[in-house]
């Protein structure tokens, strides 16, 4: 009898425990979904439009583990929807907030993820067309500089340099500040000012410049015939309309029989990957003219293409610390197949591969996803392309008028690329 009921006891602790443990694990069920659904819903409902938060929740759910807990992000997100001080809090802009922290967080100045509206201008500045001042910026050791300002440009105009750093945007210090956002700060409407603390040489020697911002219509190619019957061929950038315009330049430049044509890519920012590998390919009739190497060590080989209408035209090629990304690829190609000499400065070594996705909901993502190398194996990020001639200066500026502003000046790159083509 004792033992009977000693297990009829311990029967009913036992359904009494089962009980409230299930009741448990559907009250705290359900106030889990609860709260993804209503996070869903508010993301959803924001006033800019509408955001697929379903991959956020599947991620939650995946990827769970020792290492990360996901579970501090909804309680991060929700701590700042209840106690921030000015209510309410916008979940878009919290949604895309965190989108740009996750990639923010690769620590890689060329990976950057672009809400709807920063997409949308980023894509217009690849076609060629923008509202700034008309410079190309990048992160070097942590601190803003420019890579090249773009001629014609305002910064140009403004006396801005391929080198210069910015510490300051209208009195807002630089470091560390996120490439993007210091973007966004520089660039502005049509007739607007900014005002940039920059310096070729430390802080020592800082000087504020005033810029007036413009449309930028970006030049991307212009030539022209040279004494001696010498071609010189200017390449700005590699943008929407670089190829059709080169394209259109070497048909007129063939027409004149060259005996050698300088190719200046001097403060050339890059661009299009697929642009700069068919304007290396007018020089390189066969062989590879860029390597992409990925982490998984796989290696994606861009081989040369169409008709190399300038392979057996003598070329100099002008390159200087502005000089990055496209224009190195193509520099690093005709140097390492000795059909052009190298004439000028070590370029910047931005040789890193940037895919860029626009997401369903009109954000976009560029991402580091491969490094270049040239078709003899040399890094060319971070290494940049050492110049077969190196020139200690480029430009001299003989005069400059007062009232009109224009600059007389000796260019050493020009003389030296003719001295070596006679």
């Amino acid at each position: 009898m004792k033992i009977r009921n000693y297990f009829n006891n311990n029967k009913r602790k036992f359904n009494i425990t089962l009980v409230i443990l299930l009741v448990l694990f559907f009250f705290l069920s359900g106030l889990l979904l609860g709260r993804i659904w209503n996070i869903s819903k508010l993301v959803t409902d924001g006033e800019t439009g509408k955001v697929e938060i379903s991959k956020v929740v599947d991620l939650y759910s995946k990827t769970r583990s020792s290492e990360v807990d996901f579970e501090q992000f909804w309680k991060l997100w929700n701590k700042v929807k209840e106690k921030y001080v000015d209510q309410p809090v916008n979940d878009v802009d919290l949604f895309y907030g965190a989108m740009k922290g996750l990639v923010g967080g690769l620590n890689d100045p060329y990976s950057i993820y672009f809400p709807p509206k920063k997409a949308e201008e980023f894509v217009k500045d690849l076609e060629g067309e923008f509202e700034g001042i008309g410079a190309e910026v990048g992160l070097r050791d942590n601190q803003l500089t420019i890579i090249a300002p773009l001629p014609e440009s305002p910064a140009e105009k403004a006396g801005i340099k391929s080198g210069d750093k910015i510490y300051a945007i209208d009195g807002e210090e630089t470091y560390n500040m996120e490439l993007d956002l210091a973007v966004s700060k520089i660039r502005g409407p049509k007739g607007s000012e900014v005002k940039l603390t920059v310096s070729q040489d430390g802080l020592d020697e800082l000087k504020e410049v005033v810029v007036v911002r413009d449309t930028i219509n970006v030049p991307t190619v212009i030539w022209e015939m040279k004494d001696e019957n010498i071609a010189y061929l200017r390449v700005s950038y590699f943008n929407g309309d670089t190829w059709e315009r080169f394209d259109k330049a070497v048909k007129e430049i063939i027409l004149q029989s060259p005996t050698g044509i300088i190719l200046d890519m001097r403060s050339n920012p890059g661009g299009y990957l697929d642009t700069s590998v068919a304007v290396a390919s007018e020089w390189v009739d066969k062989g590879v003219i860029v390597s992409e190497k990925f982490s998984d060590g796989q290696e994606n080989q861009h081989r040369s293409l169409g008709s190399h209408r300038l392979s057996d035209i003598p070329t100099v090629v002008l390159v200087d610390g502005g000089s990055a990304s496209g224009a190195e690829i193509v520099a690093g190609a005709l140097q390492d197949y000795s059909v052009a000499t190298v004439v000028g400065e070590k370029t910047f070594g931005k040789g890193s591969v940037q895919d860029f996705e626009i997401l369903p909901d009109g954000s976009a993502l560029k991402l580091t996803i491969a490094r270049w190398y040239t078709p003899n194996g040399r890094q060319i990020d971070k290494e940049g392309i050492e110049p077969n001639v190196v020139l200690e200066k480029m430009f001299e500026i003989n005069s400059e008028d007062e009232v009109t502003g224009k600059v007389d000046y000796r260019d050493f790159g020009i003389e030296k690329a003719m001295e070596l083509l006679r």
